[in-house]
């Protein structure tokens, strides 16, 4: 399967025979089907990702319990779902930025441009896709790190799916953003890896002590789903406020960064450098 084939089936026919238009109900069943082509055709990568992760925490885990002890104990919950988060933001922005990095390697970047849809909304489409893939694989992630641990934390999918989506929403649209970026300037992915660390800061931004930094992505959602995991805080139980910024955080990145993305990728047509590399 190429970079650019959806594995979509051909498009359906009306009762004459002809070819209906396709809409956007159809591009969202070819991206979704494209993601779990994907999935089954490469399983090993899928599982190397959570191997990956895992790892990483089991460093962080052992190394940190042997340094702090006690105090890493007290604050195990929290950093179970600091670094749920993280890997879900990881996941989400470099999946987006990634997968246009690879379009333009492929050449398989012109195939988005003609359309019906035009590029952006395929891109948008595929990166939710991706996103609730990463949701999957980083459940799995969540579910060894409470076993090695022995963490308790309150789990209502009611609570945490939104908020954790909510939140994840932001950095998507960063993700869509350094896409734009990737396609206007080509070999930048060192700039955009360095951005991940980043991620750490927000997640772990202190919110309370900070205000401003609410404004920021992650950090809000960050603490919201701190405490609906770790204190067992509800959706419901949230104040209107703190719902109605986290949703306002989220649309704004992710609004600026299709903005982005959309005069970028227009400049890189003007300039005539889209199918390079």
């Amino acid at each position: 399967m190429s970079g650019g084939d959806t594995g979509a089936a051909p498009a359906a026919v009306d009762a004459d025979g002809e070819p209906r238009p396709a809409t956007y109900v159809h591009l969202a069943k070819a991206v979704l089907y494209r993601e779990y082509l994907i999935f089954v055709r490469y399983p090993a990568n899928a599982v190397g990702g959570i191997v990956v992760a895992l790892f990483f925490f089991g460093v962080l885990f052992y190394g940190g319990r042997l340094l702090a002890g006690r105090a890493l104990t007290d604050s195990l919950s929290g950093i179970v779902v600091g670094y749920f988060l993280w890997t879900l933001s990881v996941g989400a922005y470099s999946s987006v930025s990634n997968d246009i990095g690879s379009e333009v390697q492929w050449g398989t970047l012109e195939r988005h441009i003609t359309t019906p849809f035009g590029f952006a909304p395929v891109a948008l489409l595929k990166g939710v896709a991706k996103v609730v893939r990463t949701f999957l694989t980083s459940a799995v992630v969540l579910a060894a790190m409470l076993l090695l641990t022995g963490a308790r934390l309150s789990l209502d999918p009611l609570t945490v799916i939104p908020v954790a989506g909510l939140a994840v929403t932001s950095v998507l649209g960063l993700g869509f953003a350094a896409g734009g970026v990737t396609v206007l300037y080509k070999r930048i992915g060192n700039w955009l890896n360095l951005l991940q660390f980043g991620f750490v800061a927000l997640v772990s931004a202190p919110v309370f002590d900070a205000p401003w930094t609410r404004v920021l992505p992650l950090a809000h959602g960050s603490a919201m789903l701190q405490r609906a995991m770790v204190d067992g805080v509800r959706l419901w139980e949230f104040a209107p406020a703190d719902l109605a910024l986290l949703v306002g955080v989220a649309v704004a990145y992710l609004l600026g960064g299709y903005v982005v993305f959309h005069y970028a990728t227009r400049r890189a047509r003007r300039l005539g450098v889209l199918g390079d590399y």
